[in-house]
């Protein structure tokens, strides 16, 4: 991205932050007053990958740091996979058929009994629109703007069976 990018991707975003921050106050439950205050956090951090994108493209340009470039190259790919997480993260290891949810401990999905070995996974189900209420078309509109990821999704214990 150029700088003029960036600076429109930092000012959509802070943009952003506002609307959230505005939105919050017509919630109506701990639930909704929570997914905005997770929305707020991911918001402000992508805010604060964007600054540290354009300082360094500034070094970059003026040429004060050598490694600045490699730098920002890395941020930039970080940064093009960044994703708000409003509420639960399930990462799966199906080496080690291991999952664990918000970064906690890993468990093993693998169960076993005379009729053999099973390995269930939990699911992510995404939030409806209705359950996310006045923030579907801020979420829908964040992502079409600006490429971020926002993702609201449950973690579901409902297990099925496959070997």
């Amino acid at each position: 991205m150029t700088t003029n990018q960036n600076l429109m991707l930092y000012t959509k975003l802070a943009g952003f932050r506002l609307v959230v921050l505005a939105n919050r106050f017509g919630c109506d439950s701990e639930f909704s007053r929570a997914l905005h205050d997770r929305l707020l956090e991911g918001l402000e951090a992508a805010i604060g990958r964007a600054r540290i994108i354009m300082a360094l493209e500034r070094s970059v340009l003026i040429g004060d740091d050598e490694f600045a470039e490699y730098r920002l190259e890395g941020e930039a790919e970080i940064f093009g996979r960044f994703t708000i997480n409003l509420m639960d993260e399930l990462d799966i290891d199906f080496d080690t058929h291991e999952f664990r949810i918000n970064g906690g401990d890993w468990s093993s999905a693998l169960t076993a009994d005379y009729t053999g070995v099973d390995i269930d996974y939990p699911e992510l189900i995404a939030l409806t629109d209705a359950e996310l209420g006045s923030l579907a078309p801020i979420v829908k509109d964040i992502t079409r703007e600006t490429g971020i990821a926002v993702r609201a999704s449950s973690v579901s214990y409902i297990r099925c069976t496959g070997s």
